[in-house]
């Protein structure tokens, strides 16, 4: 534990117990307890979701290299697609862009 052995262990107990005193030490023992505990369950947490995060992605991306070599000319066309369909909904959005500016105007 912490590369702390039994005998340090025993003299930090005793030095707590005398400078604490005998009647709060069970009380902050306890919450330091809590604590340790909780931060082991947050940290567990953290460390659980952040294995799930990076298989999600590595399966998404062997999916996707996977997609690639078996359809290599499907890859080409959904590219294009997707370049294609960015400038159409660029060009679309910038009539409602105008016509919300028009409307805001004051009418002379």
């Amino acid at each position: 534990m912490f590369g702390i052995g039994s005998t340090e262990l025993l003299v930090i107990l005793v030095v707590a117990l005398i400078v604490i005193g005998p009647s709060k030490l069970p009380d902050i023992m306890r919450t330091l307890g809590k604590g340790m505990a909780e931060f082991r369950r947050m940290s567990t947490d953290v460390k659980s979701t952040l294995e799930a995060e990076v298989d999600r992605a590595d399966r998404e991306h062997r999916q996707t290299e996977a997609k690639k070599e078996l359809y290599p000319e499907k890859a080409a066309e959904t590219a294009a697609t997707v370049d294609t369909t960015a400038t159409v909904e660029t060009a679309a959005a910038k009539p409602a862009e105008t016509a919300s500016v028009g409307k805001d105007a004051p009418h002379a």
